[in-house]
């Protein structure tokens, strides 16, 4: 029973900070709709904390005065220096584990309390979201069907995929021919490291897909139950939401109602602006996507060993080592795509990095070459 009352008072501890730091949130928040949110959000720590001084109560227990954390206290100091969103952060990394303790706890396990503690978190990362991007009072057709922003992903892919397959491949010849080893060795080298690199990659990406998917299905399955059990609960977080990227309460409520009234659309939307999931996105393969991993890969990795299918020695290793550094210098040059820097500065960059990696194992493979040869 004391380590009952022991845990009680933790958990109330938790939730007397968390009312006082929503609202100094509030106080701090200049925008109407945000402090209001911040405000609605401490209203729920409360009754959590009378929850729990109803537990201690039931044991027998006294409930302790009420003192604000010293850390609680410097958060809240942050937050009024700096501004609510300097904290929000650190405060929705609290909200998911309280969630997660209060949902492995017999007394709350049953409650809305773990539901409650991650739809805060939720909230706070759409907060944070709206505060990155800038939206401001966003109309709601704006906030209808939203998706998720892809476009650059595949590129970024692509780029670094045959980055790493030229990177890593480079240094492993130079490593291997710097042994002054025979052409045939090095071949083999480079064509094993090829295979393996790319297979590696290959089969990463098919359990990185697979494993995501998994994880969104299932964060989609508990919104659903979530949806059927605690409809009021689901209505009253999108309020809260769209409060946060700034649409009045009035609307807010409206609009969050009539998504709940039709189940299938408030669970799409649900996925979109909770769980940050495009549902449509669950369709893609991991095995195209695995495929796509290693030929990138691949693509990148045949460049420094082709040479040495066709010439030996070091015409092999030097036509090895300007096809790569032209390489290195388009992929650079791609790379810009991504970040606008200028094509000179990404590509030499590049080239000087590879490089100098391939330097490097050359020496190594030089050294070992004359320690196993003499």
């Amino acid at each position: 029973m004391t380590d009952s009352i022991t845990r009680y008072r933790a958990n109330w501890q938790d939730e007397i900070d968390s009312v006082a730091l929503y609202q100094a949130l509030a106080e701090s928040e200049q925008q109407p709709n945000l402090a209001e949110v911040y405000r609605k959000l401490a209203e729920v720590e409360a009754e959590h904390a009378r929850f729990w001084e109803e537990q201690m109560q039931a044991a027998g227990a006294i409930v302790p005065a009420k003192r604000i954390s010293w850390r609680t206290q410097i958060l809240i100091w942050l937050a009024r220096r700096f501004g609510p969103a300097f904290v929000l952060p650190t405060i929705s990394d609290r909200e998911w584990m309280d969630g997660r303790d209060y949902a492995n706890q017999s007394e709350s396990r049953a409650t809305l309390l773990p539901v409650q503690e991650h739809s805060h978190a939720r909230i706070l990362q759409s907060i944070m979201g709206s505060a990155r991007s800038g939206l401001e009072g966003s109309a709601i057709v704006q906030l209808e069907g939203r998706h998720r922003a892809t476009s650059g992903n595949a590129l970024r892919a692509a780029v670094l995929g045959a980055s790493d397959g030229l990177l890593s491949n480079l240094s492993l010849v130079m490593g291997v021919a710097g042994a002054n080893v025979s052409n045939r060795s090095v071949l083999i080298a480079g064509l094993a490291g090829l295979l393996a690199g790319a297979f590696s990659m290959a089969l990463g990406e098919w359990i990185s897909v697979q494993s995501s998917r998994e994880l969104y299905e299932r964060q989609i399955a508990i919104e659903r139950d979530e949806l059927e059990q605690n409809p009021e609960e689901e209505q009253t977080e999108l309020t809260l939401i769209y409060q946060a990227k700034g649409i009045p309460a009035e609307q807010a409520q409206a609009l969050a109602a009539r998504l709940v009234a039709d189940r299938p659309a408030a669970l799409d939307t649900l996925s979109r602006e909770e769980l940050g999931v495009d549902p449509e996105e669950l369709s893609g393969s991991a095995t195209e996507a695995a495929i796509s991993s290693f030929l990138l890969f691949a693509t990148g990795a045949v460049i420094p060993v082709t040479p040495f299918f066709f010439i030996s020695g070091f015409g092999a290793i030097l036509v090895s080592v300007i096809l790569s550094g032209l390489g290195l210098f388009g992929i650079g040059a791609a790379i810009t795509l991504l970040t606008g820097r200028s094509v000179w500065y990404s590509g030499i960059r590049q080239v000087l990095v590879g490089l100098l990696a391939a330097s490097i194992t050359f020496g190594i493979g030089r050294l070992i070459g004359l320690s196993l040869g003499g």
